[in-house]
């Protein structure tokens, strides 16, 4: 007997990337029979599946995923649908069974036996109702026997065509205004690594400010122009790794690139195009970079504005960062990213790199330097818990206690709070609790905001509950700080425990929808381990009684 093969697909994968509800849909598309298996290979499957209209569906297996498409619409919005589902497990089946004909190798065979006139009618015919499938073919019609010249002419025409907005291009007409573009570059790519490189690189970059220039005039929600600029600059690349253009020309043209783009196409040029570069190259790239860059003034948080308008700043530093690393320059390196301190944020990164090179030191230089000159503003809860982390390392306990207190007193934070426990232990319960006390006089709550909270907070994690439960009665709490407490102190204060959670089902019954009311029943059996059977049947009854027009809340939660 021989071993079955292995199935094509895992299905613990089909149903993660589908989801559960999809999964079932499929399943049950496959029981009824509803997959036609076109291809079958060792990787991959194609098939029909019959929903409300007959959909193509490809699948392919790939390390640790599956990638695929479908002719649904379902597919556009979720990426997998009960179609693609259905198709796997199909798959799974015939490989059990032993392959099926392949209908694609019945079509090659049948096409084989027709003459070259029938083919070209055949095709044809195709082309005139198939839009894609006419622009490639018109593209290749028009390269065929055409110099340099008359191609670049050519091409530069169907690039123009291609990516023409002529009105708004809605959601709906996004993806074909793409797919004739994708056209286009399939036609750039056939000509990137052959004699005529030279013409495709100017064509690249001309497809690029096309596309670019098209954007503003196209509801992109599924993201084809950066999938196009992409594929261009791509095209590109290929096309002067062949071309091999002179490398300093090459150099300024993708730095003023870099400099001014707008999308990012040209992001990260030197990395990018550095085996094209070559040292010669990137020798130029690096001297443009480092002029632009000293030309620039360092930013102070009084030229914050100047920093917010001026992209150039990380896109610079961006680059000298490269070429000092590769010359494994820390110093340059540290300097680059101090010439741009304009937030709490900005010397919390320095200093965190410093710390990563083994800079010690410089880190806690910098990270106090940046406390210093925001010390008016309102603390920056992690360069502030930074700065502490590096003190305390340093032996500097009581210098990072006093940064943690003075922060907490101008900004009360649990993370603040929590590192000066671990400092000072009890102590910092004691005054931090009189803090926020004394904090509650002078701040009124609001709908975003319970000064409160923090004082509960920190006596729920010191387990005083009593004094909890008492602050939560004298200034009330926000109704997540009401639920952790009730969970908290169920053993101890259930009554408070009971109070809230029959006040909270009222909440959950009155919102409606099977998440409140699965909510609701979850909270309903909590009471129940809370008080006597006979109590909580009562508790139940009368919700039965007052509820009881609430269908979906009596058949899911309460029989």
């Amino acid at each position: 007997m021989m071993d079955q093969p292995p199935p094509l697909f895992d299905m613990d994968t089909v149903r993660k990337a589908a989801g559960g509800k999809i999964f079932a849909r499929g399943e049950a598309y496959h029981r009824e029979g509803r997959v036609e298996i076109l291809s079958l290979g060792s990787h991959r499957v194609t098939a029909r599946v019959l929903g409300g209209q007959r959909y193509r569906v490809l699948l392919e297996r790939r390390t640790g995923r599956i990638d695929g498409e479908c002719s649904c619409p379902a597919y556009d919005d979720w990426d997998f649908c009960k179609h693609m589902v259905a198709a796997a497990l199909a798959a799974n089946a015939r490989t059990a069974d032993g392959p099926d004909e392949d209908i694609f190798v019945r079509i090659r065979d049948y096409l084989r036996g027709k003459d070259t006139g029938a083919l070209i009618e055949m095709i044809v015919d195709l082309a005139e109702r198939d839009d894609a499938l006419f622009r490639k073919l018109e593209i290749a019609v028009a390269a065929s026997g055409a110099d340099d010249g008359t191609l670049e002419t050519r091409l530069r025409r169907a690039i123009d065509e291609a990516t023409a907005v002529r009105e708004f291009i809605d959601y709906r007409m996004a993806g074909d205004w793409a797919a004739g573009v994708d056209a286009v570059l399939d036609a750039l790519r056939n000509f990137a690594s052959g004699p005529r490189t030279g013409t495709i690189t100017t064509l690249a970059i001309h497809a690029i400010d096309r596309i670019e220039r098209a954007i503003d005039a196209i509801d992109d929600s599924d993201g084809h122009c950066g999938m196009l600029l992409e594929q261009a600059r791509q095209i590109h690349r290929d096309a002067c790794r062949a071309a091999k253009p002179d490398p300093a020309k090459l150099a300024r043209d993708l730095f003023d690139r870099e400099m001014h783009d707008g999308f990012g196409t040209f992001a990260n040029a030197a990395i990018v195009y550095q085996d094209i570069l070559g040292e010669a190259g990137l020798a130029e790239y690096r001297r443009l970079a480092a002029s632009a860059w000293e030309a620039l003034p360092p930013l102070t948080p009084t030229r914050r504005g100047q920093a917010d308008m001026d992209s150039r700043y990380p896109r610079l530093a961006a680059i000298m960062d490269f070429f000092a690393q590769r010359d494994a320059d820390v110093e340059a390196r540290i300097a680059i990213r101090a010439k741009d301190l304009t937030s709490p944020g900005d010397y919390l990164r320095l200093a965190e790199f410093c710390r990563a090179e083994g800079r010690e030191k410089d880190a806690l230089r910098y990270a106090g330097e940046g406390l210093w000159v925001f010390e008016d503003a309102r603390p920056d809860r992690r360069l502030v818990l930074f700065t502490a982390d590096l003190q305390v390392e340093a032996g500097r306990k009581d210098d990072a206690a006093a940064h943690l207190w003075r922060a907490f007193e101008k900004a009360p934070d649990f993370g603040l709070y929590h590192k000066l426990g671990k400092i000072e232990g009890k102590a910092a319960r004691e005054r931090a609790l009189t803090h926020l006390k004394e904090r509650l006089v002078l701040e009124k709550a609001s709908a975003w905001y319970r000064p409160s909270d923090l004082l509960i907070q920190i006596l729920i994690h010191g387990k005083d509950y009593e004094a909890a439960w008492r602050a939560m009665h004298d200034h009330g709490a926000s109704a997540s700080l009401k639920e952790k407490l009730a969970k908290e102190s169920e053993m101890t204060h259930p009554n408070e425990a009971l109070a809230f959670y029959n006040e909270r089902v009222e909440t959950l019954v009155g919102l409606g929808g099977n998440s409140s009311y699965e909510e609701a029943a979850r909270l309903i059996t909590r009471m129940a381990a809370l008080r006597g059977a006979k109590e909580q049947a009562a508790y139940v009854a009368d919700l039965k009684t007052r509820h009881r027009r609430k269908r979906n809340f009596m058949r899911f939660f309460l029989t």
